[in-house]
């Protein structure tokens, strides 16, 4: 078992340089499925979700060639299986994905229902909906979901989404690629990734239309060739980084951005009295003073990201004055608030909003990562804090943030990672 020591207190300087987006590769991946050819996929974040996605694909039967660290070439011409392994799929929030993909491409998917963070259902109701527009039969039994396209190949079809959905809007894209005719999304998701998995599947032979508005227009075309593509720099990676500066104090440049996708956080972190700088690629973001109070609404892009809530919270814990978080996202996502607690935060949570009460001070203590962004609001939090945190379950933060310790240290953060094992009594031993 992997546990994070933070020793708190420093204020951050220096460059670090942003992954890949996550949200964008656990999407482009799967959707390799869909080409007849060879795709070279780079700018892929060196994360445990990606590493397992790949894993994925090659018990499907797909040929994953490594270029360098954070490059690869998919060959998915010859997948000789539509089901998933149950273990492997079910610890992956994404891999629905692999349902739109292979029900695309093969008419026919038997998927784990999906697994990853624990902090509260993620309906796929949405992605049901879609798939059944076109003309699949879904069922849900044994842990698996089995789809199957009636006469083996989707239909093109009219689907207005029930709710502003990212997950749905980016799996009935990827079904509707090779689907017979055309096919609109309508009240369709707007977030970055959207528009990287549209650029990504259109580089390969795809008519996608509309990615980043509310309509998306699909023409169904007969095959996907092969291609080579750069996912685009991670928006809640920069976010993040961005969000420890304005705790610890300090000066960074956040580097390999797309400065247009971080607006929804940059205006906030003004708000609260940061200081961002935006050039062509990156972003120079200091904190000299305390930070003061401000509102916080989690919203679809272009708002503010339900990604970033936890981190701004932990940031909020540190500001003068009270401020209001509303989670209008996702129901559960507090479930981080009793950790910051921990370590001497003022929060009470009433259903989907926080009331947080800014201290002096937070100080050290042991807490538990819940899902990947409240690890990262812990690891801020820690990095704040006087004295020293142990930050148990990293395997949650190590899902989607590429190098978390070695970024952070050198910014001059004192984190390291360490190994920990426990006798029969349930007592821990630090081993490295």
């Amino acid at each position: 078992m992997t546990k994070y020591i933070v020793r708190g207190g420093k204020p951050l300087f220096g460059e670090v340089e942003i992954s890949g987006a996550k949200n964008a590769a656990v999407a482009i991946i799967p959707a390799a499925l869909l080409v007849d050819g060879v795709c070279r996929i780079e700018n892929i974040p060196q994360i445990s979700d990606v590493t397992l996605f790949l894993t994925i694909l090659e018990e499907l039967g797909a040929n994953i060639r490594t270029i360098n660290r954070h490059a690869v070439e998919i060959d998915c011409r010859h997948i000789h299986s539509t089901r998933t392994s149950y273990d492997l799929a079910h610890r992956i929030r994404a891999s629905y994905y692999l349902i739109g993909a292979l029900l695309g491409r093969f008419g026919k998917a038997d998927v784990t229902m999906p697994g990853g963070c624990n902090f509260g259902v993620r309906p796929i109701d949405q992605h049901i909906k879609g798939f059944t527009a076109m003309g699949a039969s879904v069922e849900v039994e044994g842990g698996y979901i089995h789809a199957n396209a009636q006469g083996g190949r989707l239909k093109g079809a009219n689907i207005y989404m029930d709710v502003v959905s990212v997950g749905a809007t980016m799996n009935v894209m990827m079904a509707a690629v090779l689907a017979e005719g055309n096919t609109v999304i309508e009240n369709a998701a707007k977030e970055p990734h959207i528009v990287d998995l549209a650029n990504f599947l259109n580089s390969v032979g795809a008519s996608i239309r509309g990615a980043g508005t509310d309509t998306i227009k699909i023409q169904g075309v007969e095959r996907l060739r092969g291609g080579s593509y750069a996912i685009i720099p991670d928006q809640i990676e920069a976010g993040t980084y961005m969000a420890a500066v304005a705790a610890t104090g300090g000066q960074i440049l956040v580097k390999n951005i797309i400065p247009k996708h971080m607006d929804c956080i940059t205006a906030k972190l003004v708000e609260m009295g940061a200081t961002v700088e935006e050039r062509e690629d990156t972003l120079l973001v200091r904190r000299t003073e305390r930070l003061h109070r401000t509102n916080i609404k989690t919203l679809p892009y272009p708002g503010f990201p339900t990604d970033m809530q936890p981190q701004i919270t932990a940031v909020l814990s540190l500001a003068e004055g009270t401020s209001l978080v509303t989670e209008s996202v996702w129901n559960n996502r507090y479930r981080y608030v009793d950790e910051l607690k921990r370590m001497g935060a003022h929060i009470q949570v009433d259903d989907k909003t926080a009331v947080v009460e800014g201290v002096e001070k937070l100080t050290g203590a042991p807490v538990q990562a819940s899902d990947l962004r409240a690890g990262a609001a812990l690891v801020i939090a820690a990095l704040a804090a006087q004295g020293e945190s142990e930050i148990g379950c990293v395997q949650y933060i190590e899902r989607g943030y590429e190098d978390i310790v070695g970024k952070l240290r050198a910014l001059g953060a004192d984190i390291r990672s360490v190994e920990v094992s426990s006798d029969e009594d349930g007592l821990e031993t630090r081993i490295s």
